[in-house]
């Protein structure tokens, strides 16, 4: 089928279905035809390539992947689109949906069981209400991809690539980046979906790093990251004390010994700060 970016082909498919849009699963369809194609062209969907999309659409993104990569596994939650997509991806032979919610997939196992051989990336339209749980998810399991591709709301975008030492960081931005290379591709009007949301969106790539960006232990690693941004008005200091149950004493000493400065802020250090603190731990 094709115009699928086209309003009126949507409607009618949807209606033909019964199908209406889920605000619980914020649900709303791309009808930009530039958006798609790009997306797909900068995600890495090419031969010998096997790309995972979470979340299909009506399969605007889907149709452009399959006519690029050598396979798309999308990862669809409402049944109610199974119908829809099985219409509109008819005529694409290398698709294949599984109705599954992402965060309780074993994508370790997916992968090795649908890209055999194949070089593996992840390309999606993440709704912004669970954007950071999907990607961290992803990152955290340290899966075989090369890439994931993903377009959020451009507040999440900002955050998500935000550099250390700038005031948008946060303790997601040291996560994404202790995994991976964050790059912002392009950004995307809030006129291009239907229903359009109320914010503009951005699309990113998270280039995955072959092993983490800093050296230390990954659990001390993040307590001392959740920590330290856990009162954003604080010193580093009393951030550590308080978040890490320990007397202002030894949070001094720690940091005496990473040569952080005990009046610095979290947002105002760098990545291999926070490992030297982890590692003074």
């Amino acid at each position: 089928m094709e115009n699928l970016s086209n309003i009126g082909v949507i409607r009618e498919v949807m209606q033909r279905h019964g199908f209406t849009f889920s605000k619980a699963l914020g649900q709303n369809f791309l009808i930009n035809p530039t958006v798609c194609p790009r997306m797909a062209e900068l995600g890495g969907a090419k031969p010998g390539v096997g790309v995972i999309e979470i979340g299909a659409g009506v399969g605007v993104l889907t149709k452009e992947l399959s006519k690029r990569a050598d396979k798309v596994v999308c990862i669809e939650i409402d049944d109610r689109l199974l119908p829809v997509l099985d219409e509109t991806l008819s005529e694409c032979a290398n698709v294949e949906i599984i109705h599954a919610d992402v965060m309780k997939v074993d994508l370790r196992s997916l992968i090795e069981e649908k890209f055999r051989g194949m070089e593996v990336v992840v390309c999606a339209n993440l709704p912004y209400y669970i954007t950071s749980p999907i990607l961290m998810a992803l990152l955290e399991q340290r899966l075989p991809i090369r890439s994931i591709t993903v377009m959020v709301q451009k507040e999440a975008a900002q955050r998500l690539c935000a550099k250390p030492g700038t005031r948008e960081v946060g303790a997601v931005t040291i996560a994404v980046r202790y995994y991976s290379e964050p790059k912002v591709l392009f950004q995307v009007s809030r006129g291009s979906f239907l229903p359009s949301p109320d914010v503009d969106s951005t699309v990113i790539r998270l280039d995955i790093h072959e092993k983490p960006a800093v050296d230390a232990d990954c659990k001390t690693f993040f307590k001392v990251v959740r920590a330290a941004f856990s009162m954003r008005r604080k010193t580093i200091l009393n951030c550590l004390s308080t978040g890490l149950s320990i007397s202002k004493e030894r949070a001094a000493q720690v940091l005496e010994h990473a040569e952080v400065p005990p009046t610095a802020r979290a947002e105002q250090l760098s990545m291999e700060q926070f490992a030297q603190i982890a590692n003074a731990l």
